[in-house]
């Protein structure tokens, strides 16, 4: 179904607003592929499967590379589960073959079985600070927390770690009922020096794909995170 014959007039609303008015709203501006990695994890947290399909070429051709993609997707796992991330992995693969792109791309990984939870701590004690290098001990989910989500994730090459919080906020802001958690990463996001600001444009540039009641959530999120 071709949107721009049955809903012409939606779309041209649509699009007047996410791509010219948002994207150009003075002191709210992001440079591209920071704009387009937010807009891809924002979309798989509210499950935005068309949108996304439809905006991840776009972000390819502003910065995105594949790497980033697969990265972005992957970490996913850790924040919508496997359930909900896995169309969007198809998805990206789908698209990456229409492109021509080899798949699959190249390792990332750097950690291994035995160092994946002692490099998990550490990833988690460089974000939010000290007192995290003994919360892995608090309860087998915890530990499953520092050496899969942190150890097996975080550690990959294709994002740093500021790239990697801020994905993680977006992916948490999108699917609403997760505030605790985004003001924990939001806070991380400060840690790394995504600040206040810098995360109020993202949720800025991500309102026409998640509404204005998340967003607004999103930034009570922020603005409790920064006091």
């Amino acid at each position: 179904m071709n949107l721009y014959e049955t809903d012409k007039e939606f779309m041209e609303i649509f699009e007047r607003f996410a791509f010219e008015e948002v994207v150009h709203e003075e002191g709210q501006e992001l440079e591209d592929q920071t704009r387009y990695m937010a807009i891809l994890a924002v979309l798989i947290g509210c499950q935005g499967q068309e949108v996304f399909r439809m905006m991840l070429p776009k972000a390819m051709e502003n910065g995105i590379t594949p790497v980033m993609v697969k990265e972005i997707v992957y970490q996913a796992a850790d924040y919508v589960g496997f359930g909900r991330m896995l169309p969007f992995l198809e998805i990206a693969n789908e698209v990456m073959e229409e492109k021509g792109i080899e798949l699959p791309v190249e390792h990332r990984g750097t950690t291994t079985e035995e160092n994946r939870l002692e490099k998990g701590v550490q990833a988690q004690v460089d974000i939010f600070g000290e007192h995290m290098k003994e919360a892995w001990k608090a309860g087998h989910i915890n530990k499953w927390l520092a050496a899969n989500c942190f150890g097996d994730y975080y550690t990959r090459n294709g994002l740093d770690l500021a790239q990697r919080e801020l994905i993680t906020f977006c992916f948490l802001i999108a699917q609403g009922g997760c505030e605790p958690q985004a003001i924990a990463h939001a806070k991380g996001n400060m840690n790394m020096g995504n600040d206040k600001e810098f995360l109020i444009k993202v949720v800025s540039q991500c309102v026409p794909y998640i509404g204005y009641p998340r967003s607004l959530n999103a930034i009570s999120c922020i603005e409790k995170a920064a006091e």
